[in-house]
C-alpha cells in the first residue's frame, strides 16, 4: 500500500509506504510510553508546556506499551517516586479500561505532544529523540514535518488568539505561549507555498480538469499564485481533547 507524496497529501516524501513506516512508529509509541514518560527531563518539559503525560491522565491512564491481557511488570518500577502508591490503582482502572484485542493503548496518540512541541518551539532533534527514541525519523519524521506546515498554516490563516484556541488542549491543558516556528529553511518555506497554493486552489474548487496549471497561479477571488492570502477569519484546525 503506496500512497503518492503529490496532489497535497501531507508527507512531503515523494512516495509514502505506509506499511513500511508503520513499524517504525510502533516503536516510537513503545518508547514513548514505556521510557520516555518516566524520564525527568521529559516530565519537566512537559510540565513546562503544560501537556499531560499518558500516565498522569486522571481517567484512563496509560501506563505503558502492554496490553491489558499482559500487564508490564516493570510498570510500576518505572513509575517516578510517588507514584508507586498509586500505581496498583492505575493498572486496574487500565486493564478495566483496554481492550484484550489490541497490543497497544488506542488512546496513546503522539501527535498532540508533536502538536505542543512545534507550537512551543521546542521540536528540536534532541528532543525529538528524548521524546520517541531512536526510530524518531522514521516513525515519527513525517508528522513532525506536517505539523510544522500546519502551523504555518494556521498562522497564515487567523490572528493569534484564534490559534492559540487552536492550541489549547482540554483539562486545562492550554498552550502557555506560542513561539514562530523554529529552524525554518527556504527549502521548507517555498514547499508550505505550495501546498498553500493547492489549498487556495481547493478552496475555488480548481481541482481535476479545472486545476491550475504547472506554473502555481492559483486563480478566483482568493488566490494570488504565491501564496500570499492571509486568510483572515477562517477557521484554523482544533487540538482533539
Amino acid at each position: 500500500m503506496t500512497f503518492s507524496g503529490t496532489g497535497g497529501q501531507p508527507f512531503s516524501h515523494d512516495h509514502f509506504d505506509v506499511l513500511e513506516w508503520y513499524p517504525f512508529f510502533q516503536s516510537c509509541v513503545v518508547y514513548f510510553l514505556d521510557h520516555a514518560q518516566y524520564n525527568g527531563p521529559v516530565q519537566a518539559l512537559a510540565a513546562h508546556v503544560n501537556i499531560q503525560l499518558p500516565f498522569q491522565r486522571p481517567l484512563r491512564p496509560v501506563l505503558s506499551s502492554r496490553s491489558a491481557t499482559s500487564p508490564s511488570p516493570a510498570g510500576s518500577a518505572m513509575l517516578p517516586t510517588g507514584l508507586s502508591g498509586a500505581s496498583k490503582q492505575q493498572q486496574q482502572h487500565q486493564s478495566q479500561s483496554m481492550s484484550p484485542t489490541h497490543g497497544y493503548y488506542p488512546n496513546a496518540t503522539l501527535v498532540p505532544y508533536i502538536r505542543r512541541l512545534v507550537a512551543t518551539g521546542y521540536d528540536h532533534p534532541s528532543v525529538l529523540h528524548s521524546f520517541f527514541g531512536d526510530d524518531w525519523q522514521k516513525g515519527v519524521g513525517p508528522l513532525h514535518e506536517t505539523e510544522r506546515r500546519n502551523y504555518l498554516f494556521a498562522a497564515k490563516s487567523d490572528t493569534w488568539l484564534t490559534v492559540k484556541a487552536a492550541y489549547d488542549m482540554g483539562d486545562d491543558q492550554m498552550v502557555p505561549f506560542l513561539k514562530p516556528l523554529q529552524h525554518v529553511s527556504e527549502k521548507e518555506i517555498c514547499a508550505a507555498e505550495g501546498c498553500w497554493s493547492e489549498w487556495l486552489a481547493m478552496q475555488d474548487w480548481m481541482l481535476g480538469p479545472r486545476a491550475p496549471g504547472n506554473n502555481g497561479s492559483v486563480g478566483g477571488r482568493n488566490g494570488n499564485g504565491n501564496g500570499g492570502y492571509a486568510g483572515k477569519g477562517r477557521r484554523v484546525k482544533k487540538e482533539e481533547d
